[in-house]
């Protein structure tokens, strides 16, 4: 048929009335095997069994396709099977609702039909299914119907290979791996009498990205989480309780915004260094190091009463006698999780005697995995891919800089952080001045949320920004589905595209 003769086209679901054309549908594609045809009471069954997975193809009213599927459960036949098994010798015995895998068991297009993309809508529809369902994958076997032709001088896998480098045309396995199928296993004796593929067939899986194990536990996964980041003022506070106050202020607004994450800047606590003055440098900010464990404290009952994940910034810490600067997550659910800064500029080195940490990691919250790395540690990109190697979906990036020449390091390093590992980034700092704390004069500080830069992302690759130099929230949304769909289907895909047969990066 020629597709100006198309008048109407439908995607319905089989039943029993379509039989006939069925058959005859099937005769036609599989000329070369011999009784290659569902019988009536079989295709009856499965439409009982499972109506959502059996899809036919009308065009002008006329069958053109079908594709038919069950259900499952993969951990009984993920070792190596056969078609008859799993089929359950025909009679879809092994059909699951319970089960974790949509099985292809049949999908072609009449000749009549060929050339036209129809076989694309059944492979689309079997996804949307496959999502609906919140099933991990859809597998079946592929035949290699070119094989003959070549089984006396490559083995599957090396035909497979040359299938994939576009040296060898396979119709069926080309448009497989077109449409984000690939190849996880060879099996011999898969399909009884299919001579073409050499009684090999190619086990094909599509992984569905947006599955989530089921739980036995009442909570809720959340794709869309909302950030609360606060941009601080830096003002003199009379005692730890003013400042708290100030902190409990913030953290209550973006609450009451219902944020999943409250961000504070770097050194935020520093107008506590101000009766300090008296002491040297060194000693000052060593003397703000005894606030800490009171701070995460205090941090730790905001988190629980607010019901908000707090990342704290950042503070002084001083353990075994030697100086960091370390940050706290202080999760909504009570528990605690610190975190370092693992490069400290060579101000704070000279000035403080501050010493970088050795630990980094991602931590688990109830809205997915995060990172957090302070100011200068973002101006590192291998710490980023690592933590992207640990699955971190949002990276934060609490920092303190008194120069625009400062903050544009931060700024233009935390963009190229979300690009390069498809992630969000969400960067907060301080703004104003401490005339009377040493080290600390003045501020400059744009708070923003950075994105990768593809369709469904802002072009500019900025999600929300804050106004310079000003005190204030910044609550933004970040929907991590979208990253899902990047890491797939992304106009380029920087972790997936990565060269490792020429380097690795790993931690020590």
């Amino acid at each position: 048929m020629k597709i100006e003769e198309i008048e109407n086209i439908e995607l319905k679901y089989l039943s029993l009335a379509d039989y006939k054309e069925l058959k005859a549908a099937m005769v036609s594609s599989y000329l070369n095997m011999q009784n290659a045809f569902w019988k009536e009471r079989e295709i009856g069954r499965l439409i009982k069994l499972f109506p959502e997975g059996q899809v036919v193809i009308k065009i002008n009213g006329k069958l053109a396709g079908c594709a038919l599927s069950i259900i499952v459960d993969y951990d009984k036949f993920e070792t190596g099977h056969t078609y008859k098994e799993v089929t359950g010798n025909y009679t879809f015995s092994t059909h699951t609702d319970e089960g974790d895998v949509l099985y292809g068991i049949d999908v072609f297009i009449s000749p009549d039909f060929r050339g036209m993309r129809l076989g694309r809508r059944l492979y689309d529809y079997r996804k949307e299914l496959c999502e609906k369902l919140n099933l991990k994958s859809i597998v079946f076997g592929g035949r290699m119907p070119n094989y003959h032709k070549y089984a006396d001088k490559l083995t599957p896998k090396e035909y497979i290979e040359q299938v994939r480098r576009k040296e060898i045309h396979d119709p069926v396995l080309n448009f497989q791996i077109s449409n984000d199928f690939h190849p996880s296993k060879v099996m011999k004796g898969y399909l009884e009498g299919d001579k073409d593929s050499n009684d090999f067939a190619i086990l094909m899986e599509w992984d569905n990205i947006y599955y989530q194990k089921p739980s036995k536990v009442a909570a809720s996964t959340k794709t869309v989480i909302r950030l609360g980041l606060i941009q601080w003022q830096m003002r003199p506070y009379n005692d730890i309780e003013e400042l708290l106050q100030q902190a409990e202020y913030f953290i209550d607004a973006v609450s009451g915004y219902r944020s999943d994450f409250a961000l504070f800047p770097e050194f935020f606590n520093a107008p506590l260094m101000a009766g300090n003055n008296h002491m040297s440098t060194p000693d000052a900010i060593r003397e703000l190091a005894k606030h800490t464990e009171v701070l995460v404290q205090r941090f730790s009952e905001f988190s629980i009463t607010y019901n908000i994940n707090i990342i704290t910034g950042s503070m002084p810490e001083v353990i075994d006698g030697m100086l960091y600067n370390v940050g706290y997550l202080c999760r909504r659910d009570g528990s605690t999780e610190r975190y370092e800064k693992l490069h400290v500029t060579p101000d704070e080195a000279r000035v403080w005697g501050m010493q970088g940490g050795t630990k980094l990691q991602a931590f688990d919250t109830d809205c997915g995995k995060i990172g957090v790395l302070i100011c200068y540690d973002v101006e590192f990109p291998e710490l980023s891919r690592l933590l992207a190697e640990e699955g971190v979906d949002i990276l934060f990036v609490p920092f303190l800089t008194d120069t625009q020449n400062g903050y544009s390091r931060v700024r233009n390093c935390a963009r190229a952080r979300a690009i390069e590992n498809e992630c969000y980034v969400a960067i907060a700092g301080s703004v104003g001045n401490l005339p009377n704390v040493q080290n600390m004069d003045i501020q400059f500080a744009q708070s923003m949320v950075f994105t990768p830069c593809d369709f469904s992302f802002p072009t500019n690759g900025i999600k929300a920004e804050a106004t310079p130099n000003t005190e204030m929230i910044l609550i933004a949304n970040v929907d991590i589905g979208l990253l899902r769909e990047l890491n797939q289907f992304g106009a380029v895909r920087n972790l997936k595209d990565r060269r490792k047969d020429l380097f690795e990066l790993r931690k020590k």
